[in-house]
């Protein structure tokens, strides 16, 4: 598909979901979550920003391939990376589309979608139910275009927890820019700016900070 045919499709989409908020059916198009070993040092962490936490406390979940990726094929990104929950993961599965796995399964998705550098989101659908749970690339997916190709960031919910970088720490490797989809980490190695008001909280600089200057912290307004 080329570039023009897949924005114009974006910008449909985005119609789409302008009216669905407009309307009240959704809150937003998805919601950043934290990858899990971001968090694992804090003990207060609410059972909703964790990937895992969503599919242990759904009724039914199961495992499929990206759509956008899929579609578009603009990466070579894993492909079975993504989660449906409850009824429409029940329907995924009688379709074919879809499979059970277990949580430890999951598990070990989830880790490499982590290492390859993909952003959690949930995903709503007009009922207000997040029925999806996808890790997204920011050349696919079509929230992350919302972002980066349509400049609408209101569309993506923040994750309740925000990155906080201890400079003196920091060794000012630079591998946080490339790692950070948003554009909160940017610069070049030597010479790395953090831009905290551009942090959705998604914590893949956390995951792969070598010097540990990097940690999620709950924010301002959550509780």
């Amino acid at each position: 598909m080329k570039i023009e045919q897949a924005d114009e499709e974006l910008e449909q989409r985005l119609h789409k979901y302008d009216a669905w908020v407009t309307e009240g059916k959704i809150p937003c198009s998805s919601k950043v979550i934290p990858v899990r070993q971001s968090l694992k040092f804090m003990q207060w962490v609410l059972p909703t920003q964790q990937v895992l936490e969503l599919l242990r406390n759904s009724r039914s979940f199961s495992l499929a391939k990206c759509l956008c990726r899929s579609k578009h094929q603009r990466c070579d990104n894993p492909l079975e990376v993504c989660f449906y929950i409850n009824d429409v993961a029940d329907k995924k599965v009688e379709q074919g589309e879809a499979r059970r796995v277990g949580l430890q399964a999951a598990a070990e998705v989830l880790k490499l979608a982590n290492e390859h550098g993909l952003v959690h989101l949930t995903i709503y659908n007009p009922e207000q139910h997040v029925y999806a749970l996808c890790s997204c690339c920011q050349c696919c997916c079509h929230d992350i275009g919302f972002m980066k190709k349509l400049g609408r960031p209101d569309l993506v919910a923040h994750a309740d927890y925000v990155a906080v970088v201890d400079t003196d720490a920091c060794a000012q490797c630079g591998e946080c820019i490339e790692r950070c989809v948003f554009g909160a980490q940017s610069g070049e190695p030597g010479a790395v700016v953090f831009q905290q008001d551009k942090c959705f909280g998604c914590g893949l600089c956390v995951s792969t900070c070598a010097s540990n200057a990097i940690q999620m912290v709950l924010r301002s307004g959550q509780s």
